[in-house]
């Protein structure tokens, strides 16, 4: 009796969730495909809104803060997609010499920073702000330079570049 309980049981569980099943193999498919796309070993970065679509598949639907890096080579062909720090579902914390370290290993000439906020709100805090700034200078003296921050959350990721932050 036991037994046929518990392959009831597992039916049930299967058919829970049809739908967020076909979702997350939908969304693995598109990560998939933009991986292909824009990441594939030396891809050039030409088209920001395909770097923003790409990082929202890979962050938005994270309960908690990721901070990651794309490190790039000079001609901004992408080297590494590589998420450095996991937080809480408010911050992360981010080490500037982990990512200098990380940049030197990859022998990147250029970065692109990104993180998500859980919370959907994509305006950076002022903890973004100084982050991003101490970032920035401790790479410029490994001559390495910071394209852009992005934001990730609720629509258009925000980019620091765009706003003239960087």
């Amino acid at each position: 009796m036991t037994a046929v309980l518990a392959i009831e049981d597992s039916r049930l569980e299967s058919n829970i969730h049809p739908t967020a099943q076909s979702d997350d193999w939908v969304i693995r498919q598109a990560i998939a495909l933009l991986e292909r796309r824009i990441f594939r070993a030396g891809a050039l970065l030409s088209a920001p809104a395909d770097v923003c679509d790409y990082l929202r598949l890979k962050l938005t639907g994270e309960p908690n803060e990721i901070f990651a890096v794309i490190f790039l080579d000079s001609r901004h062909q992408v080297l590494s997609y590589e998420p450095l720090f996991h937080g809480t579902i408010d911050q992360t914390a981010v080490f500037p010499r982990v990512v200098v370290q990380r940049a030197l290993a990859t022998n990147a000439a250029a970065v692109i920073l990104a993180h998500q906020h859980p919370s959907g709100c994509t305006e950076p805090s002022i903890a973004d702000r100084a982050i991003t700034a101490r970032l920035k200078s401790a790479l410029e003296l490994v001559d390495i330079r910071v394209l852009d921050h992005f934001i990730v959350g609720n629509g258009r990721p925000y980019s620091f570049a765009e706003a003239g932050l960087l």
